[in-house]
């Protein structure tokens, strides 16, 4: 009998391929933890999304402080959780760390743990520094230099070795997954636009203008595959219904980008060096952030279009997976982007709609966390055969 997986709406037969690398008998811990993959991260960045979102809903509520810290907390704990088990990974198999890191598919959700850093980040600025010192404001500051510099390193060095990787990826299977390894560098814009307000003004411009500079290079760079992935589309047709999820990738870039520039523009420091030289330059700039946000918004949102009919059309044949969590993250920056707008532009309009997205992002997030405990006590996950090393499994068993 071929293998069989739970779907949204009934159990699915996975075909030839998966049955191939079907399993039968109990494994050991261990052995499960053999399978922890970079993936698990799109959890906890999901989850920091979320924190954050609730963080700046516009519409106040009594205990919304509460719940939002209370989300970071499990965020932190499930953090630890994940860089636990992927390092007991890497150390019970050596060798698994060179490996995931060249994987074809595994290796493109290695970025996924910098941007689970990220929105740490802007999590302890938002929970954190309003209660603290300034030690952690210093703190804040000397982190995002070093994230700048890691992601940055990172990306060029993750998009070498794809490029000269001996198993090449076809156009033909482009997602936009491709976007992942430039992403973290590009959420050093969203972290500037965070924690810059709380800067001291002879800091404060750096990091602004280094958030600038990154969040450009990562929305050009997401134009550029925004580009084959619409040919891929055009030339191939849409991806494997389970791959779908995946397709909410595309409406990121976008929205943080718009997020990033709001909130950069708005801290900029009044009188101060360039600004003392050109006072006019904050009052041109302010308006321009807002203006480009918007111009990118609704292309944030025509990604979103064609990634929902994607899915709601391919549901019967949709089984959940770890980039189901694809439907939470980048969309948490959709709904701040729109929040934020709105705050902008004084639109209480606006600002329901952010409010509407987040009621919506939470349910989703509540649902994805209880398909996540399912299916690791189903055994479709952190299994042989399971998880994104279902190809070295068949190798091996060759």
């Amino acid at each position: 009998m071929p293998a069989r997986r739970e779907s949204f709406g009934r159990r699915e037969s996975l075909g030839d391929e998966e049955k191939s690398v079907s399993y039968v008998g109990d494994v050991t811990i261990r052995e499960r933890i053999a399978h922890f993959t970079w993936t698990w991260f799109t959890l906890t960045m999901s989850t920091g999304g979320i924190s954050n979102l609730i963080n700046v809903q516009p519409h106040k509520f009594n205990g919304q402080t509460t719940i939002g810290k209370t989300i970071f907390i499990f965020f932190i704990v499930m953090l630890v959780f994940n860089f636990t088990m992927i390092t007991l990974r890497f150390i019970m198999n050596p060798g698994a760390l060179k490996s995931s890191l060249s994987h074809p598919t595994e290796s493109l959700f290695f970025p996924c743990m910098w941007l689970s850093l990220a929105v740490l980040l802007m999590n302890i600025q938002a929970f954190g520094v309003p209660s603290s010192g300034p030690w952690l404001i210093t703190t804040l500051r000397v982190l995002f230099w070093i994230y700048l510099a890691c992601t940055l390193t990172m990306a060029v060095g993750h998009y070498h070795v794809l490029f000269s990787a001996g198993k090449h990826m076809s156009i033909h299977s482009m997602t936009p997954s491709w976007i992942l390894p430039v992403f973290p560098v590009m959420l050093s814009g969203s972290i500037a636009s965070s924690i810059s307000s709380s800067q001291p003004y002879e800091e404060r411009l750096t990091v602004i203008v280094a958030g600038v500079s990154c969040q450009g290079l990562g929305f050009l760079i997401s134009l550029i595959m925004m580009a084959l992935y619409l040919g891929r589309l055009m030339a191939d047709g849409l991806p494997a219904p389970k791959l779908r999820p995946g397709m909410f990738m595309a409406v990121g870039p976008p929205s943080f980008t718009a997020l990033a520039l709001i909130g950069m523009s708005n801290n900029i420091p009044q009188g101060y060096a360039y600004f003392a030289e050109h006072p006019m330059a904050r009052d041109v700039l302010q308006p321009l952030a807002l203006v480009f946000s918007i111009f990118i918004w609704l292309f944030a949102f025509f990604f979103f279009g064609i990634a929902l009919v994607a899915c709601l059309q391919g549901i019967k044949e949709l089984y959940w997976s770890l980039i189901c969590w694809a439907f939470v993250f980048p969309n948490t920056g959709f709904a701040i982007a729109t929040i934020t707008i709105g705050n902008q532009l004084n639109s209480e309009g606006i600002r329901w709609v952010g409010s509407i997205m987040t009621i919506l992002l939470v349910a989703v997030w509540l649902f994805n966390l209880a398909m996540q405990v399912r299916a690791v006590h189903n055994k479709t996950m952190l299994w042989p055969g399971k998880d994104e090393d279902r190809d070295e499994l068949r190798h091996k068993k060759a």
